[in-house]
């Protein structure tokens, strides 16, 4: 491993590419809409998702699925510490759950999602893709600079990500590939609330700019099992990202009242 402050050059690097810290220091949310389908939501017992609006914050782990699960519904991820289904005009809390990761470790998270099982991971899951790079800039991220690998993913530069205990993510540890344009073009890391096995390796393209946000509007995951090439199938997640809407932050004097 190299040294940090090549390591946080790279990140630097990596967040201009993606638009940069100016331009996300701005917004206060990514409003989206997405598609995704693929293996594991077969294997789960899940419907795909087709054209959900979707909001992220970006000051903090929380996010939104909008008509869903069911329309006139809002799902609501709050970090680690809360998922929930809520009526969109009342407000009212039809269904929630406290500190939803620990159930995925009972029996039934095996064979089934339910809604609230589903909101978690997927709303963590995409809060995490949306916010990259930019979360690097919070306290408490540990990041390295890897050797470069032989072969193909010689071009890569790679970056070994520890994240804090308050980020919902897949693994603590996670490995970032940047091109040498130092965009996102794969990352590796473990499913955990899937299994200790699920090892992934997932692919960014295509990507596009969305007032002044640069972002892969496709992305594929892949089994990856040994080494570091991944099987071609089957694509266990596949997310399409069909548009991108920047939510500028407040003014501060409307803020403040």
């Amino acid at each position: 491993m190299m040294n940090s402050a090549k390591a946080m050059q790279i990140v630097h690097e990596n967040i201009e590419a993606h638009g940069g810290m100016v331009r996300w220091s701005n917004l206060d949310a990514l409003d989206a809409e997405i598609s995704a389908r693929g293996f594991l939501f077969m294997a789960k017992r899940r419907p795909i998702l087709d054209h959900v609006r979707i909001h992220a914050e970006t000051r903090e782990p929380r996010f939104s699925f909008f008509d869903f699960p069911k329309p006139g519904q809002t799902a609501e991820l709050i970090g680690n510490d809360e998922v929930r289904i809520i009526d969109s005009e009342s407000g009212a809390i039809l269904s929630r759950r406290d500190k939803p990761r620990m159930f995925f470790t009972r029996f039934r998270r095996q064979f089934k999602w339910d809604d609230l099982d589903f909101i978690y991971f997927a709303g963590y899951a995409t809060w995490n893709y949306l916010i990259f790079p930019f979360m690097l800039t919070r306290k408490g991220f540990g990041i390295e600079l890897l050797e470069p690998l032989p072969g193909k993913l010689s071009q890569f530069t790679r970056l070994q990500v520890t994240f804090p205990d308050d980020i919902p993510t897949h693994s603590r540890k996670q490995v970032f590939y940047v091109d040498d344009q130092r965009l996102l073009r794969r990352l590796d890391y473990t499913a955990e609330v899937v299994g200790k096995w699920a090892h992934a390796a997932h692919l960014c393209e295509s990507y596009k700019i969305f007032d002044g946000i640069k972002a892969p509007t496709k992305r594929r995951v892949l089994p990856l099992f040994v080494g570091h090439t991944p099987l071609p199938g089957p694509v266990l997640v596949e997310i399409d990202v069909h548009d991108i809407r920047p939510v500028p932050s407040a003014p501060a004097s409307v803020q403040a009242a």
